[in-house]
Formats: structure tokens, sequence, C-alpha cells
């Protein structure tokens, strides 16, 4: 038959489920935050360059006449 577990075995398991988990949280986050990134600021360049082009657009011809 085998023992009985105790409560430091169980302590023990857990905290060697908790490390791998943790670990491989901590490396699967860098690369999304890195596409994060990348993905905002190509969102934050072309919402600009939209908004310049109508600002173009539909902004209005002054014509200046000196007298």
């Amino acid at each position: 038959m085998t023992g009985r577990v105790t409560l430091g075995d169980l302590e023990t398991k857990l905290r060697e489920l908790r490390g791998s988990v943790v670990s491989s949280a901590g490396e699967a986050a860098a690369p999304v935050l890195g596409y994060a990134a990348v993905s905002g600021a190509v969102l934050v360049a072309a919402v600009y360059l939209l908004g310049r082009r109508r600002g173009r657009k539909e902004a209005p011809i002054l014509e200046i006449r000196r007298v």
C-alpha cells in the first residue's frame, strides 16, 4: 500500500505547478505585447494619414488679394 498524502506533499506539488505556469505565462506575454505595440502604432499612423487626407480635401481655399 502507498503512504498517506500529507499537507506538505500537496504544498510541494502545487508550488511546482505554480512555478511552471508562472514561467510559461511570462514567456508567452512578451510576443503578445510586441504585437500589440506594433499594431497600435500602425493603427495610429493609419488614422493620422486618413484624417490628414480628409482635412486637405475639405479645407477651404483662401484667396488673398492685396489692394
